[in-house]
């Protein structure tokens, strides 16, 4: 059941808030969306979800259009929360699920379930005010999966979590794709997408700048990141050919190379100067390529 978007254009008056954004978001993966505030991110959800019409283009989810009529297949946890303050986590999540087709006992037995994945079974009665931004943000996700969707839409998902409750959530996303769901996700946490994703887009003022396989993308940026620690100054090290840009740490530097070949000569412009801690060679991280492509750091 593929995702396709193609190109689909959304305007607000004459502001243009996704521009000619064409996608194809794979059966059984998890897709990451990356872009700074206003890249065209949660604008580009609402359109899949029908909430809003695009100006132009078309989206298709298995050929068909999503409607009301296939939203019991679709979770959505927004970024803005949703939850009723007042209302006691049982009740809330069982009347959503109830609202997503599930019969009470399947709802409750669901919810106890995922509360106790999560390591809060003891909310099940309380007011969602009674709960830390952190757990609420729980419970918000639970209620976008409790229906056990085929597509799965999450808009920062891991926003206000500490780092134990985002490995949490982490693992259920990444269980729910092997379950069989596709997940579609937007982070400003560039270090999510990478462990997450097989695939991504980066968007820029509503434009996708970079699309498709992760692996892909990262071998055919061609740059290499070097780590070097060393008891010696390396100061020289940015002049020797192929060394792009140097950041310089307290007892360390961190290189961007043209390619692997040159590690190789740096490795033998610094041998027998001194003692080496460290020589290790990485792939680009993702904040590398944005800047790259979008000429600006992503935060």
């Amino acid at each position: 059941m593929t995702l396709k978007l193609e190109n689909v254009t959304k305007q607000f008056g004459s502001f243009t808030a996704v521009d000619h954004l064409s996608l194809e978001i794979p059966d059984h993966t998890i897709f990451g969306f990356l872009g700074a505030n206003g890249a065209g991110k949660t604008t580009t959800f609402r359109m899949i979800l029908n909430l809003i019409d695009q100006t132009s283009g078309t989206i298709t989810w298995n050929d068909q259009k999503i409607d009301y009529s296939r939203t019991d297949e679709i979770g959505y946890l927004p970024e803005e929360r949703g939850l009723y303050p007042k209302l006691k986590v049982k009740d809330q999540l069982i009347y959503l699920g109830k609202l997503r087709g599930m019969q009470k006992q399947q709802a409750e037995a669901e919810l106890i379930t995922w509360l106790d994945r999560l390591k809060v079974p003891h909310y099940l009665d309380k007011k969602v005010e009674e709960l830390s931004k952190g757990n609420q943000q729980k419970i918000q996700f639970i209620s976008a999966v409790i229906h056990k969707p085929k597509l799965l839409i999450l808009d920062e998902p891991f926003s206000g979590l500490d780092p134990v409750n985002v490995e949490l959530l982490k693992e259920a996303v990444v269980d729910l794709k092997e379950s069989g769901t596709s997940i579609v996700f937007s982070s400003h946490r560039m270090e999510h997408v990478e462990e997450l994703c097989q695939h991504l887009c980066m968007m820029q003022h509503g434009r996708p700048i970079l699309d498709g396989n992760l692996r892909e993308i990262k071998r055919s940026f061609g740059k290499k990141n070097l780590a070097i620690e060393a008891d010696f100054d390396l100061g020289f090290v940015e002049k020797i050919p192929g060394v792009v840009k140097v950041k310089y740490l307290q007892d360390s530097i961190l290189c961007q190379i043209e390619n692997e070949a040159v590690s190789q000569t740096v490795l033998q412009e610094i041998t027998g100067k001194g003692f080496i801690r460290k020589f290790q060679l990485d792939e680009p991280s993702l904040n590398d390529i944005f800047i790259e492509k979008a000429g600006e750091s992503y935060e």
